[in-house]
Formats: structure tokens, C-alpha cells, sequence
């Protein structure tokens, strides 16, 4: 990224102190869990900068005041839906589809409710993808395998364009023909599609913090997909919220995780199935 120059801050940019950057850099790590080190300080800048102008504020040390004095979280909440990271794709990490399709699904007793959790959804792309695969499964084997996807994300706005099934045509464009035909409704000008609302109807979109000392409560699930999301928090964390995601699982239950992510060192009993793959004792 390119350092701001001079007509940004003529333009109005407003420019972080180095101890106004510490300061807001720890909030969001004891609220949220992201680390971010000083080499992001300008990107972090650069991104609060619309919060900034919205709220007619001129420097970090007043916006970080108000962030951390608001009692509402209103604020709060816009923050990280500028500092997270949104990225993802259907069917990411494919193997990970291919392991519930061979080796989950084929042992599951018909009828019987497959409860799933997308921990870190983004915009839905990763619990569409998990429901496509199941009602693939169905169609294809003739049976009929109830399911139910809890999808949540700590970005409300991320979350309401999941809940909506919409994206733009390029987001899809390399899925199957097939897929695409059984799935997704095309627009009039074909710039976008929107889920089916067979699918749309499995999958239930909620707010949740992974940094919550409370998860879905009182329930458990038999799959848990959390990837690409734990890449942003130091290992400490990281066990912290595997923990936590494990004493969400059902005995025997899975838990998938990023493919640059993994449970090394941390004690619990969860078996290797594949490539970031996890099984819980039963």
C-alpha cells in the first residue's frame, strides 16, 4: 500500500500518533483477538479513515476515545467491520467439501439432524457451500439427510449480504454449470445471482465475537468449519478459541480449520482425519 502523501492530507487525512496507534491496536486485540503489529498502522489509518469523516472527527486520539467509552458498541462494531478482513470464495479449500460428501455424510444415519456451525462466514459463501454439498449428496444417494447451518461472523454488514444469497456473477462464475443451474437464480442483466431459497431457508446468519467467553448457548454441533480466521490471532488465542470451539462439538463431532492453521501443541482430544481435519473423541 502506498504511504499517504501530501494531497491526502490536504484532502483531509488524518494521520495516527504512534501511541495512538498502541492504544487502539490493544482494544481491538482484547476485544476481537487481531493482532496488529506496527508495520499496519498505515493500513489501519487508512481504513478508520470514512469513520473519521462520518463522525466529523479530526484526530485518533478522540475517535479512540469514543471507541472505548462506547457503552452501546455501536461504534465499536463499524470499527471492525473496516479493520476485518473479508475474504473468501465457494467450495474454498475444496478437499474439505470432498471429505464431508466421502467420508461424513456416508456414515450419517438418515433423518437424523446434522447441526453445523460456520464460525467465521464472511458473506455466506463458505455455509452455501457446505449446503450444497449436502443436498448433492441427497439428491445423488436418494435420501434424505436433515440439516440445519448456524453461520456467523463478527461484521453485521458482511452478515446481511450472506443472509441475502446475493452476489455478483463473478463470484460463481467457476462453479459447475450444473451447480449453478440447481443453485442460484440469475438476475435480468445477469450481473448477479441470488441462492435459491431452499438453501437460504437451511442456514440461520447471526452476529458472534470468536473473543466471547460465551458460544451459541446450549448448543451443540455435530461439524464446525472455522478457517481462515484464526491466522489472525496469536497463538495464546488461538488455543483459547479452539478450546472454546471444541467443547461446542458433539462426541465425535469435526472440526475443520484454514489450511494454514492447525492444533499443533495445544492438549486436546482431537484426532487428525486429513489435512486439517479434526475429529472428537467420542
Amino acid at each position: 500500500m502506498d504511504i499517504p502523501g501530501k494531497n491526502m492530507e490536504l484532502q483531509g487525512f488524518v494521520q495516527m500518533k504512534d501511541r495512538d496507534f498502541d492504544k487502539l491496536s490493544e482494544f481491538i486485540y482484547s476485544k476481537y483477538g487481531i493482532k496488529i503489529p506496527i508495520a499496519k498502522k498505515i493500513l489501519l489509518e487508512t481504513r478508520l479513515q470514512k469513520r473519521l469523516r462520518a463522525l466529523g472527527i479530526n484526530c485518533f486520539k478522540e475517535y479512540l476515545n469514543k471507541v472505548i467509552h462506547d457503552k452501546e458498541e455501536e461504534e465499536t462494531r463499524r470499527m471492525i467491520e473496516q479493520v476485518s478482513t473479508n475474504t473468501t470464495d465457494f467450495f474454498r479449500e475444496r478437499d474439505h467439501f470432498e471429505f464431508l460428501k466421502k467420508e461424513i455424510l456416508p456414515k450419517w444415519k438418515e433423518r437424523e439432524q446434522m447441526k453445523i456451525w460456520s464460525a467465521a462466514t464472511s458473506s455466506g459463501e463458505e455455509a452455501y457451500s457446505i449446503a450444497i454439498t449436502i443436498q448433492e449428496f441427497n439428491s445423488l444417494k436418494n435420501i434424505v439427510i436433515p440439516y440445519e447451518i448456524t453461520a456467523t461472523d463478527i461484521s453485521e454488514k458482511i452478515l446481511k449480504q450472506g443472509a441475502s444469497g446475493t452476489y455478483s456473477y463473478d463470484r460463481v462464475s467457476a462453479l459447475p454449470h450444473e451447480i449453478l443451474k440447481k443453485y442460484f437464480l440469475k438476475s435480468h442483466d445477469k450481473k448477479y445471482v441470488k441462492v435459491v431459497k431452499e438453501i437460504r431457508n437451511k442456514i440461520t446468519f447471526a452476529r458472534h465475537n470468536l473473543m466471547d467467553q460465551i458460544y451459541p448457548k446450549g448448543k451443540r454441533f455435530d461439524i464446525i468449519f472455522c478457517r481462515n480466521v484464526l491466522i489472525y490471532f496469536d497463538r495464546e488465542t488461538q488455543r483459547k478459541v479452539i478450546t472454546k470451539l471444541y467443547e461446542r462439538l458433539e462426541p465425535g463431532g469435526y472440526l475443520f480449520l484454514g489450511h494454514s492453521e492447525s492444533i499443533f501443541g495445544m492438549n486436546l482430544p482431537l484426532i487428525q482425519k486429513a489435512h486439517t481435519t479434526y475429529q472428537k473423541s467420542i
